[in-house]
């Protein structure tokens, strides 16, 4: 809430104050048992947990299960580009921080050769990244657009400068994004698409939930007209 709000936190809306509430609820409401989350994520799916578990002790049902976190692939935490510390994220002021699904092949490899380094070479392992966050997250980055382990990243460019690496970061970045960024264009041009694929989904989440809310309702004592 911090991070987001800034130095804004007099005039932030309920929507970011109340976000772990609502995301617990869009969890629940299904009755999820695994839920595919940033490794930041975690601290809000744990009070998914929680509610589920206060809602089922004090109704005296196992009716909520506890969902579990799924956090898989060598980057479960994307970095800014400009801060090694800080999450990149769409919200910050500098788009030269993020990589975006929009972006084209040209945007991807400015911001990836403008990225932060540092003057040292690549090491052999991984723990020896410790202390250098912006080396570190390129390194994840290219793990997970190349799909290989971060150690095998490694691997493939021990000693070599950020010289060498960022052409090589930039080649595997829009290989797998140039689809990505092809498919979206494609659908942000067809916004009667995008409207019947938003009411397929709502009426889908509608059958699904639905039940669950009316089931949740009856166990609390609520009369359902």
């Amino acid at each position: 809430f911090k991070d987001k709000a800034g130095k804004n936190t007099e005039r932030v809306g309920l929507g970011l104050f109340a976000y772990p509430v609502l995301m617990a609820a869009d969890i629940l409401v299904y009755r999820a048992t695994h839920v595919p989350v940033g490794e930041d994520q975690k601290q809000h799916l744990e009070l998914s947990r929680e509610l589920a578990s206060t809602f089922n002790t004090r109704y005296g049902v196992e009716f909520f299960p506890q969902p579990e976190p799924v956090i898989t692939g060598p980057a479960p935490r994307v970095m800014s580009l400009r801060d090694g510390t800080q999450k990149m994220s769409k919200s910050a002021e500098s788009d030269m921080t993020r990589i975006n699904l929009t972006d084209d092949a040209d945007t991807i490899a400015k911001k990836i050769r403008k990225a932060k380094t540092d003057a040292d070479p690549l090491p052999e392992k991984l723990e020896d990244l410790s202390g250098r966050p912006e080396a570190l997250n390129l390194v994840t980055i290219y793990a997970a657009l190349a799909e290989i382990s971060r150690e095998q990243a490694l691997k493939s460019f021990v000693g070599q400068q950020f010289s060498a690496f960022k052409p090589a970061l930039v080649d595997v970045a829009v290989e797998k994004l140039a689809p990505i960024t092809s498919r979206m264009k494609e659908l942000m041009d067809d916004t009667a698409r995008i409207d019947k694929i938003l009411a397929k989904g709502n009426e889908r989440a509608n059958d699904e939930a639905g039940p669950i809310v009316s089931e949740a309702m009856k166990i609390m004592g609520f009369y359902i007209g």
